[in-house]
């Protein structure tokens, strides 16, 4: 027996077959326009792109654009790489153009399909960009697709790994901008590092065509984009403060020790004990938390979690004098992992090897983060009804 829900599907269609049938009527309007614009010289095809900037200028929206602009795209793609867009991808266009996700499996025209939505959105000259998966796609879309958009007047960009700030921002100001998920979340960090506004490469977030959507952001959404530098050299204050530690814990009553919370704290007899032997050794002038001792304070405390909480050979090891990492679950090394805040170097202070330079983090995003700043979003993806919930 049917539910309600497949009963109405069966006499309705799908949901998508309901938009599906939405869409066709504007379809047969483009192809009603087809021999009136084959007909055209390039050249009046080319002068139509000026046509619709101007009547945007003059109040029309996209939308009232959408059956002229796609005939136009479709018959400069026909001249210039020889393909004709089908019915059904000139509805793939239309669901972009919506800020929605189009299913379209490998084969199907997906970087045809985009070219749709693209020259529509990029009429209003404030760019249009396209996320691929790498640098290669990226490259060979910009190059294979820009041939329609620059027949029609508009400049393609194309950012990739090995350009400088001035390349990049020549890119960002053409009409269309290709290029990865991977550059365009670190140009917006290093913009957000710039010190002026006229050294920023990008100029803006409006629309964005990302390929296999769900990929970016599903898979990847929350893995954040970091670029950090190096902090002040402050491997003498280490080795300062971890002097004093040996002694320190060597008497339970000054410090407070949870190893299941895996915290530690000093006691008052802590505190007075420390305050007294740093100020003795000329590190501290007045007491351990007065405004100008933070930094010593940060570092007392991350000496006292090596001393207490860490244990050699058992959540690290020395090994070619490097404190390498222990991973608590599979009891393997974790080569290049380094613990944050200044606590790897306080263990490398406590086990008396080379001090490693500590970062810190400069800037960082998401990429669904970063992907909210646009004011419309849309995707193309093969696996967009599995993926859906």
């Amino acid at each position: 027996m049917l539910s309600c829900g497949q009963f109405a599907s069966k006499i309705c269609g799908s949901s998508n077959d309901r938009r599906g049938r939405a869409y066709s009527s504007r379809v047969e309007a483009i192809n009603a326009l087809e021999s009136e614009i084959e007909a055209l010289s390039d050249e009046q095809l080319r002068a139509r792109t000026e046509e619709f900037r101007q009547q945007l200028a003059d109040g029309a929206n996209l939308n009232d654009l959408v059956v002229p602009a796609f005939a136009t795209v479709r018959e400069a793609a026909k001249r210039t790489l020889g393909q004709r867009h089908f019915d059904v991808q000139m509805i793939g266009g239309m669901v972009l153009h919506e800020g929605k996700i189009a299913e379209m499996k490998t084969g199907e025209g997906k970087t045809l399909v985009a070219t749709l939505a693209v020259y529509l959105n990029a009429l209003t000259g404030k760019g249009v960009h396209v996320i691929t998966v790498n640098d290669y796609l990226a490259k060979r879309d910009a190059e294979w697709m820009g041939q329609v958009y620059k027949f029609l007047g508009l400049t393609v960009g194309c950012i990739v790994n090995e350009l400088e700030d001035q390349e990049r921002a020549d890119a960002y100001a053409a009409d269309v901008t290709y290029g990865t998920n991977n550059e365009f979340g670190f140009d917006y960090l290093r913009d957000n590092m710039k010190m002026s506004k006229e050294e920023m490469v990008q100029r803006g977030h409006y629309f964005s065509i990302v390929d296999e959507v769900d990929s970016i952001l599903i898979d990847e959404a929350r893995t954040p984009l970091i670029i950090s530098g190096p902090v002040d050299d402050k491997a003498d204050l280490y080795t300062a403060v971890d002097a004093h530690m040996p002694e320190l814990v060597k008497d339970p009553v000054r410090y407070e020790l949870d190893e299941k919370q895996r915290t530690v704290a000093l006691t008052e007899e802590g505190n007075q004990w420390i305050e007294e032997n740093l100020g003795a050794a000329g590190l501290l002038t007045g007491t351990l938390y007065d405004i100008e001792n933070v930094s010593i304070v940060h570092h007392v405390n991350q000496a006292l979690k090596a001393h207490t909480l860490f244990t050699r050979d058992k959540d690290y090891i020395v090994k070619n004098n490097e404190v390498v990492i222990i991973d608590e679950f599979t009891g393997r090394m974790m080569a290049g992992r380094r613990y944050s805040e200044g606590l790897h170097q306080a263990l490398e202070a406590k086990e008396k090897v080379e001090i490693q330079p500590e970062n810190q983090t400069l800037a960082s995003i998401t990429f669904q983060n970063y992907f909210r700043l646009y004011d419309k979003l849309s995707g193309m993806t093969g696996t967009a009804a599995t993926e859906a919930s």
